[in-house]
């Protein structure tokens, strides 16, 4: 087993837990660490989910990592668990931050998916190898999660889910707070509904998701949420809703030179709903390879219009 140890002090310990009010003296990563510094957003939810919210927190993870924004979540049961694996579906980036050490996977059951995160990004805890899943290092570990993502995103939280946990960690960090409303009934959202109550931003897809990061994210625009219909097909590119003569997206690529979602959306100028449906189809076309790390590259120095 790979594993990377990181103080303060290292070139790869992520700037964003670097800046945190309490950051960790000390980080084990197995994967990818260049995965750690990637644009990303949390999502976070009970382990006892609904039917409803699992498929929800795995396709919402899907649809942003399509994007190119990396998912953080713990590796629990239930939506953690839905969301890493909705990422890894769609080809994209995923995070797990431990409440164990690095080589401790809990639960048990996601020994198999922990190992596909580890191939797709990366494994991260504060603990040290060996140190068992305790109650007290997963209330400890959420600043961590919250404190490596953009934003966090709260699916189906009752009013004592951890989750909650996660989400002051991220208000004291400065992150962005979303949260899918859900049924009155049972009480299963009664926590996420206070949330929103409190300022939280309510979002129901990818599309509210980016509306939100706009000002945490450099690249993203706050007209895409406009621009595209909810729950449609993304705009066309290019001003006017037309197809430009050259295709832009594909000459901002280049074989060596693995580009994020940002950079590939400063170079180009694009917004980034149009932006995620450019890449997905130069990626299906076979002109474009994702890297490790929501990075992407194309595929010849020839630029196809």
């Amino acid at each position: 087993m790979d594993l990377l140890y990181l103080d303060p002090s290292a070139p790869l310990y992520p700037a964003r837990l670097r800046a945190i009010p309490d950051p960790p003296e000390r980080l084990w990563v197995r994967g990818d660490p260049h995965a750690l510094a990637s644009t990303s957003v949390a999502i976070v939810g009970s382990r006892r989910a609904s039917p409803g919210s699992l498929d929800l927190a795995h396709r919402l993870a899907s649809d942003l990592a399509r994007i190119g924004l990396t998912i953080v979540s713990g590796l629990a049961r239930g939506c953690d668990g839905a969301a890493h694996r909705g990422a890894l579906d769609a080809g994209g980036t995923t995070i797990a931050v431990l409440g164990s050490g690095p080589d401790v996977i809990y639960p048990a059951e996601h020994d198999a998916l922990a190992e596909q995160i580890v191939s797709r990004g990366a494994i991260l805890s504060e603990f040290p190898p060996g140190a068992p899943p305790l109650p007290h290092h997963f209330r400890q570990r959420n600043r961590l999660i919250s404190g490596l993502a953009h934003g966090v995103i709260v699916i189906e939280a009752n009013d004592k889910s951890g989750s909650l946990i996660t989400a002051g960690c991220a208000l004291a960090q400065g992150r962005e707070v979303m949260v899918v409303p859900g049924t009155v009934l049972a009480g299963r959202n009664r926590g996420g509904h206070q949330l929103i109550r409190d300022g939280a931003a309510l979002v129901e897809n990818a599309e509210d998701v980016l509306a939100v990061l706009v000002s945490a994210v450099p690249g993203l625009r706050a007209s895409e949420a406009s621009e595209s219909p909810r729950g449609g097909a993304a705009a066309p590119l290019g001003a006017e809703g037309t197809e430009p003569p050259e295709d832009t997206v594909l000459a901002a690529l280049d074989p060596d030179d693995p580009q994020d979602f940002d950079q590939i959306a400063r170079r180009c100028g694009v917004s980034a709903q149009p932006l995620l449906a450019r890449l997905a189809d130069l990626e299906l076309s076979g002109q474009i390879a994702r890297h490790p790390g929501g990075r992407f590259v194309r595929c010849s120095g020839k630029v196809i219009t």
